[in-house]
């Protein structure tokens, strides 16, 4: 799926358009989108009420007549109106009329690796709805790799697990591609169900779905310490009233723990399928862990436990796909040039 180096810097648009979070670079301009993938729309009129981070403020709040919709989910687009929507309220008016009076405008967008026909219509199709007249399509795992800074031009293997809100890619790329890969449906959204569960089940508490992650990622923290409980405010399951209970961090990583586990099943399936010298190479280089769920509490140790390999998170695990583009579109990546041998 993914388009060569020359016809991507011909793009002036890379579009990251996740489950979570939407971020679009401009060629010569830097990122100027970076807002939750969600919307509030009127049922009955068919307004758009808010995106972005405004939008994720009123899920929950909202009376029957509002709908807070999500329009990418797993990486895909089940709702191209709503996306386009979105996307032309997050970018602006003056950048909207720039793109319009480019006939020529292209734009890179990163999808799953894999993805089906389907998947990859709804996206070039909310693009051009937005006035692209060529859109290119990039593996998300590529994309990620040029972004962490790996040199997947090489013939070298480089192994990146990027960790989605939906689910977790694990690839292994040499030479510009993916020689083996996989996608597991564990991501930060099954995480914070975890936490979820765990309330309700061991302490009969029900929390707000906006305070889950901030929530997960306090109690499953670790500085070294013994952690002490944290009291955590919700609405009590029987009685409905607020109820503030003291939660025991150690019992919610083990919560967290029993959902990472089918990454680590994910990694193996890949390695298993990987040539000897590539898993050679990487028992030395070790893995990238990219994505925006790459920081959940427990993840690199278990990664590091499970394989035995060194394991790194990156600077930036949550723009890793957006930057990636951003490097390709700005022509700062050259591949290998692989020349047919003359006789």
């Amino acid at each position: 799926m993914t388009t060569s180096v020359g016809q991507l810097r011909r793009c002036s648009v890379a579009v990251d358009l996740g489950a979570a979070r939407t971020r679009v670079y401009v060629k010569n301009h830097g990122l100027i989108v970076d807002e939750p993938t969600v919307t509030a729309v009127n049922s009955r009129t068919g307004a758009l009420i808010a995106v972005g981070a405004r939008a994720e403020y009123m899920a929950g709040r909202t009376p029957d007549h509002i709908r807070v919709v999500r329009p990418v989910c797993h990486g895909t687009i089940v709702d191209i109106e709503m996306a386009q929507r979105l996307l032309r309220q997050l970018v602006g008016d003056k950048l909207r009329r720039a793109w319009r009076r480019k006939p020529t405008m292209r734009a890179a967008v990163c999808l799953p690796a894999g993805s089906e026909p389907l998947t990859q219509r709804a996206a070039v199709e909310t693009l051009t709805g937005l006035g692209a007249r060529r859109v290119e399509l990039v593996d998300t795992m590529v994309a990620a790799a040029v972004g962490c800074g790996m040199p997947v031009e090489q013939p070298e293997a480089t192994m990146i697990v990027v960790c989605g809100a939906g689910t977790t890619q694990v690839a292994v790329l040499s030479l510009g591609a993916i020689v083996a890969s996989t996608t597991v449906p564990v991501g930060g959204e099954a995480v914070d169900h975890a936490v979820v569960q765990h309330l309700r089940l061991h302490h009969e508490l029900m929390v707000a779905s906006q305070n889950i992650r901030p929530l997960h990622l306090a109690l499953a923290g670790d500085d070294g310490h013994e952690p002490a409980p944290v009291e955590v405010h919700g609405r009590d399951v029987v009685s409905g009233e607020a109820r503030c209970v003291l939660v025991e961090p150690e019992r919610v990583r083990r919560a967290i723990a029993a959902r990472l586990t089918g990454v680590l099943d994910g990694i193996s399936e890949v390695l298993r399928r990987c040539p000897p010298d590539l898993v050679a190479d990487l028992a030395e280089r070790g893995i990238m862990l990219a994505g925006g769920s790459a920081l959940i509490p427990g993840l690199e140790p278990m990664i590091r436990q499970g394989t035995m390999m060194p394991v790194q998170v990156a600077e930036r695990p949550d723009t890793c796909a957006v930057q990636g583009l951003a490097a390709m579109i700005e022509g700062h990546v050259s591949p290998l040039e692989l020349a047919p041998l003359t006789p």
